[in-house]
């Protein structure tokens, strides 16, 4: 299926497969998840090797020492949300950050960038912790075969891509004032070129000491201890990760939000996510228009857009975090009902901009999706929150710890400010689609605060504008939180038109990350976009059919009965 007349051409090409599926942003990562699909492994043994192999090839975006969710089907149709966001440490509290200004543009930035850099912008890590244990609930092989393909990138090392040459160079400066980093991606003193080799042997070694404890090697072994120490560095930069707080930590198994559109169901993680209530919201609003009749990149259409995300992020200020200490009215939130009274704040045109509202998230994630032939998925979203997190690494370890602390507001008394134990609000959306039960579609991206809303605009692609899986996460995006809106290159002969509806448009190279996405049908595709290196690993043919064996010289003896 594909939709006419779009305005931009696909940059990528999907692929498609009956035997199983993996789309990652790293051609690396999705290897590692082919690898244990091949050997007999489900969708989880796919997605938490992948995952470990991409704390490897894309240490900027994702580490074990960071956080994340990840969204389960499995085939008896249950739906798991393992929340392994990191949060904050026991003994933080609101005032541990001196807040630079209250002017709306700095409002999250603290003295000396402690909430952004060094050991005291850390916080208490989830991803290992999340991912060994919905590997051991519900995949199929031994943990230790899940690891071996990162291990064996570690040791041997691997070819630097642009992007990471790139991310790397760009980060150099502060990334050289750490040695332990430094000395991990840039041996040579500087950024490494694309197709220079990288190995990370204490990471490696980590990966091994992982392979044998499992969680428990962060969370209470040897390198939670190499970590907590890292963190207490007896001066102003010190953090506050404990060896306790390491210990005491646990992954949270949650219900997603699950709404309807056009007949089609749409699950996703409920809070201290913010995208599956949002998404539901955005798509309860979009349900009364004729989307499909504006057509796709119209100015209308396109308006129609930035008014539903912007009253989607005003409610997003208002009810957002984590349900343990905010109070979220989820029910409400979702409602069609809600969606009417909501649609009465969509202008004609657009006025006076939204007052600017506090708000973080990096936009340096990563993001996969996996399905296997019984009929399993994940979709999961997985970060050290900034570009090289906290740009530090625990010697000895190879370790890129997060830099988490930044999502919370350094301003005691407000809804995002630091609690102890409180979760990180986020903006991941993994989400899957069904319709009549059966999963249609599953997809995700990174990108911070633009993920649901690009995700959103992928869900329209797909059911309103009936594009093609690789034409829904290629096509030109569209964010605003209320102020200046931002379109891609592809909507840029709409932005006069746009101009003139009232909007103060930026045109932007890109808007979110590289979306991963599956469809599902007679076969599986997969598709993954020009916004990252995306890479569609897809698993064909299979064994050989029952009793069949190899005759070179002459066909077997026929029995016969008597």
């Amino acid at each position: 299926m594909s939709a006419p007349n779009l305005p931009f051409t696909c940059e990528k090409s999907p692929a498609s497969g009956a035997g199983g599926m993996v789309v990652t942003n790293h051609p690396l990562g999705s290897a590692a998840g082919f690898e244990m699909l091949a050997a007999g492994g489900n969708a989880v043994d796919a997605a938490v090797a992948s995952l470990l192999a991409l704390t490897v090839v894309e240490p900027m975006m994702v580490g074990i020492a960071g956080g994340g969710l990840s969204h389960l089907r499995m085939a008896d149709g249950t739906h798991v949300v393992i929340d392994a966001l990191s949060s904050a440490a026991a003994t933080m509290h609101p005032e541990i950050y001196e807040p630079v200004s209250d002017e709306p543009g700095r409002h999250m930035e603290a003295k000396g960038r402690r909430n952004i850099i060094g050991a005291s912008s850390v916080a208490v890590p989830g991803n290992l912790a999340g991912w060994c244990d919905m590997q051991a609930r519900y995949g199929k092989l031994p943990f230790a075969d899940i690891v071996e393909p990162a291990i064996r990138l570690a040791s041997r090392g691997f070819a630097v891509t642009h992007y990471l040459s790139g991310a790397i160079a760009e980060a150099a400066g502060e990334l050289s004032q750490d040695a332990e980093i430094a000395k991990i991606l840039m041996p040579g003193g500087a950024a490494p070129a694309p197709g220079d080799r990288l190995a990370m042997g204490d990471y490696a070694e980590s990966l091994r000491l992982i392979q044998r404890e499992g969680a428990a090697a962060l969370h209470g072994g040897a390198l939670g201890a190499a970590l907590a120490a890292r963190m207490s560095t007896g001066g102003e930069d010190a953090g506050w990760v404990t060896e306790a707080d390491l210990r005491a930590y646990r992954p949270i198994e949650r219900k997603p939000i699950i709404g309807t559109y056009r007949g089609f169901e749409i699950a996703g993680p409920p809070p201290p996510a913010s995208s599956g209530v949002r998404i539901t919201q955005m798509l309860n609003m979009l349900e009364a228009y004729d989307i499909q009749g504006m057509c796709f990149g119209s100015p209308a259409s396109l308006h129609l857009l930035a008014e539903v995300i912007r009253i989607a992020f005003a409610d997003r200020r208002a009810y957002s975090g984590d349900p343990a200490f905010v109070d979220v009215p989820v029910q409400r939130l979702t409602s069609k009902a809600y969606a009417e009274e909501c649609r009465a704040q969509i202008r004609q045109a657009a006025s006076l901009p939204a007052p600017w509202a506090p708000g973080y998230e990096s936009h340096d994630t990563t993001h996969l999706t996996v399905a296997d032939r019984d009929g399993n998925i994940v979709t999961a979203t997985h970060t050290i929150n900034g570009l090289f997190g906290a740009r530090l690494a625990v010697p000895g370890t190879g370790i890129i710890p997060n830099n988490y602390m930044s999502n919370f507001d350094p301003h005691p008394g407000n809804a995002l400010s630091v609690v102890p134990g409180k979760r990180v609000p986020t903006s991941m959306a993994p989400m899957i689609l069904m319709k009549d039960g059966a999963p249609v579609f599953a997809l995700g991206l990174p990108g911070g605060l633009r993920i649901f809303p690009s995700a959103m605009q992928t869900i329209v692609n797909l059911i309103d504008h009936k594009m093609s899986i690789q034409e829904a996460v290629e096509a030109p995006r569209i964010w605003t939180q209320g102020q200046e809106v931002e379109i891609e290159q592809a909507y840029a002969p709409q932005q006069e038109k746009l101009e003139e509806l009232g909007h103060e448009v930026r045109v932007m190279p890109h808007i979110g990350g590289g979306m991963n996405a599956i469809a599902f049908g007679e076969t599986m595709t997969g598709a993954a976009c020009w916004r990252a290196d995306g890479t569609v690993a897809a698993l064909g043919g299979g064994l050989a059919r029952p009793g069949v064996r190899f005759w070179p010289d002459k066909a077997p003896t026929r029995s016969t009965s008597t």
